[in-house]
């Protein structure tokens, strides 16, 4: 029984860390949101899962969503240890990875469902199954929502006030600015846009928080 206290304990303090860390996307070295307090990952991680619940409800998934709620609960557990790495900072995708699943396995620890957990983030990752890309599009329409959020409320930087914004070291974000980007909404819009071509619900909801003001129209 003391080792099942301490497991449970240790899980939790170190999981709700996460409440503390804010995502590297709106820092200073990103986005360079203009708020006094900018998103935690642990906010994130909730508004993912709130949105996998919001989407359930409107439209037929057909999915154990109650999986994909499991896989969004633990998918960011790694940041724990390794902090919120960006597309942007020089990490490959699988140098990633292999940070995030170390990580993850510090942070499980000797909980007594670590294999089952640990299972769910390598689904998460390989996004084979419904479910997996199903979370795997909450995560990244959740992280556009906020930038429309922000975007709506003034927080976001001009796009010629971004000199130290390491996103503009891409030549494909240079191109959409090229192409007509006006905003850091604009940016994030362009760059997942593609990611929800083979899903109506997701693509259908990034076009209509695109044309929405959030701050006034719900």
């Amino acid at each position: 029984m003391e080792e099942r206290l301490k497991s449970t304990m240790r899980f939790y303090l170190l999981a709700t860390q996460l409440k503390y860390k804010i995502r590297s996307g709106w820092d200073e070295t990103h986005w360079n949101v203009s708020k006094e307090r900018i998103e935690s990952i642990a906010e994130h991680v909730y508004g993912t899962c709130i949105l996998a619940l919001s989407i359930d409800s409107e439209f037929e998934t057909h999915l154990d969503i109650g999986k994909v709620i499991k896989m969004l609960v633990l998918h960011e557990l790694g940041e724990v240890v390794i902090g919120d790495i960006t597309p942007f900072d020089n990490v490959t995708l699988e140098e990633k990875m292999e940070k995030e699943h170390e990580a993850i396995k510090e942070v499980l620890g000797d909980l007594v469902k670590k294999k089952e957990y640990f299972a769910l983030l390598l689904e998460f990752d390989e996004r084979k199954t419904k479910e997996a890309i199903f979370a795997y599009h909450c995560d990244k329409l959740d992280a556009d929502i906020q930038a429309k959020v922000y975007q709506d409320m003034g927080c976001q930087n001009p796009l010629d006030r971004q000199e130290n914004n390491v996103v503009f070291n891409s030549q494909k974000v240079q191109q959409m600015v090229q192409d007509g980007a006006k905003t850091a909404f604009d940016i994030w819009y362009e760059w997942d846009r593609p990611l929800y071509a083979e899903d109506e619900r997701f693509s259908k909801l990034l076009d209509y928080i695109k044309e929405a003001d959030t701050q006034t129209d719900f």
